[in-house]
């Protein structure tokens, strides 16, 4: 496994113009400050209500505030605007109505097939929504072909170091979180005490640690400390859109919660702001650990 400064970047063609999908957390903008760092100046597509970190007087990035449902309608204004490569970046926190929706008259080429991917869950609406938009002629790449030092490397990252007890917890839980995601249901699981306690759903993953805070004093959990936090990508995971990510409100998130550390899949999951996160680790006494895909 390569370290992070050995991943290179994405080789894009000269003249390429980048534009960002721009949702919530840290991860939009650390693409973009990749660009910048780059050379480039991105298009920004900011989703009202959720790229909440723009906040520049006068950004080196064009911007594009755009409403969730109003999203299909900015194709034309990219490609008007001669958009090459396009990156799906940050989170959203959910989905509009469909009848809410809009798109462009070319929409009803591939309705069917968007329709159908809608009632199947997260994954197959982004392989249908990148399948339209590479069908009209823009690159979807992944963040982390812009930025792969965002990709979580393997191995022990904090100091703080898993016990052979938190190790049984971080198996039981990686397999719960194949298991959902095998089910697109979600990419994290908490077991504690060797056994799986808690399923991330719809809530995501900062949902996932509040009720894990409110489950530790019922039941067979009362009084058992620790436990572990593993995000793993899905078994089917379009790896250009959606990877599993963490960041120091993660870490902050899962030591509230009780748990002793975080772990990811090492080249599947993101660390945004990763000497952030990594020292919050540090100084709330956790663990974060890149695991591979068959631990």
């Amino acid at each position: 496994m390569m370290t992070r400064a050995e991943r290179p970047r994405r080789t894009l063609p000269p003249g390429a113009r980048i534009a960002v999908v721009a949702g919530s957390g840290g991860l939009p903008r650390d693409v973009v400050n990749a660009l910048v760092r780059d050379g480039h100046r991105p298009l920004v597509v900011a989703i009202e209500g959720e790229a909440d970190w723009i906040g520049e007087a006068s950004p080196p990035f064009d911007l594009l505030p755009t409403p969730l449902e109003r999203l299909g309608l900015a194709l034309p204004k990219l490609k008007k605007a001669g958009i090459t490569h396009l990156v799906l970046a940050g989170g959203v926190g959910g989905r509009p109505p469909l009848l809410k929706i809009r798109f462009g008259l070319d929409i009803f080429k591939v309705l069917p097939r968007l329709i159908a991917a809608y009632a199947k869950g997260d994954d197959g609406l982004l392989r249908a929504v990148i399948g339209y938009i590479e069908d009209n002629g823009i690159t979807v790449l992944g963040a982390h072909e812009i930025a792969p030092d965002l990709l979580a490397p393997s191995g022990v990252l904090s100091r703080a170091k898993p016990t052979a007890a938190d190790r049984k917890d971080i198996a039981a839980a990686h397999q719960a979180a194949r298991a959902i995601g095998a089910l697109d249901i979600g990419q994290a699981a908490i077991a504690i005490g060797g056994r799986a306690v808690a399923l991330e759903g719809i809530e995501g993953t900062a949902g996932l640690l509040e009720r894990m805070r409110g489950m530790r004093g019922h039941g067979r959990l009362a009084g058992k400390k620790r436990g572990a936090l593993v995000k793993c990508a899905k078994p089917r995971q379009e790896l250009r859109a959606d990877l599993p990510t963490i960041g120091a409100q993660t870490i902050e998130a899962a030591h509230a919660a009780g748990l002793a550390g975080v772990a990811v899949e090492a080249g599947r999951a993101l660390i945004v702001d990763y000497a952030e996160t990594v020292a919050r680790a540090d100084a709330c006494g956790l663990y974060i650990l890149g695991i591979e895909g068959d631990a």
